[in-house]
């Protein structure tokens, strides 16, 4: 699997929550899925290999007529779930490499330390399957630098993306956004 990278075609399956169908007025969050699908090349006269998966699964708080600048103003300053409810959790098939940062196959929480006004980090944690506010420090794998625009509309409902690139190889963008938020860092197959 080391080079993996270098043989994954990319099959998106990929990019845009998946929500609940409820009315989000009225919704205090929903749950999202974000997938993307690495189908490796066939080899001729084999069986179809098993294609790998990258999955995020959050809660989507709404906004719902609060300000929200990526977070509510009472996440921010500190380690926020980077959702709703119970932790936002990743879960890969692959070896990967977020922000610059090694991150093994396995399942992991994600989090965003947060600022007010200035630079984001997010937060790849080994603890999962724990409420959002349940943060273990001491099980951080990784924390990745994050870019941050303003944006012109505001994002009602917390979204997540796994963006591939353009040119179809195994990489491209991890995004979530929030209000006039929103944060990016590259995740590749390593």
């Amino acid at each position: 699997m080391k080079t993996l990278a270098g043989i994954l075609a990319f099959s998106a399956a990929a990019a845009l929550p998946v929500a609940a169908q409820t009315n989000l007025k009225s919704a205090a969050s929903t749950r999202a899925t974000i997938e993307v699908t690495l189908a490796p090349p066939r080899v001729q006269g084999q069986p179809a290999p098993t294609p790998a998966k990258i999955k995020i699964d959050y809660g989507q708080p709404h906004a719902r007529g609060r300000v929200v600048a990526g977070a509510l103003a009472d996440d921010l300053g500190k380690v926020w779930r980077l959702g709703a409810n119970t932790s936002t959790t990743m879960t890969t098939d692959v070896d990967l490499v977020i922000g610059g940062v090694a991150v093994p196959k396995g399942s992991y929480s994600l989090y965003a330390e947060t600022t007010p006004a200035g630079a984001w980090k997010l937060i790849i944690n080994k603890n999962t399957g724990q409420w959002g506010t349940e943060y273990l420090a001491d099980k951080d794998l990784a924390r990745v630098a994050l870019t941050a625009k303003t944006l012109s509309a505001p994002v009602e409902s917390f979204s997540m993306w796994l963006v591939p690139g353009a040119d179809g190889a195994a990489k491209g963008d991890l995004r979530f956004a929030w209000g006039t938020r929103e944060f990016t860092t590259t995740w590749a197959v390593k």
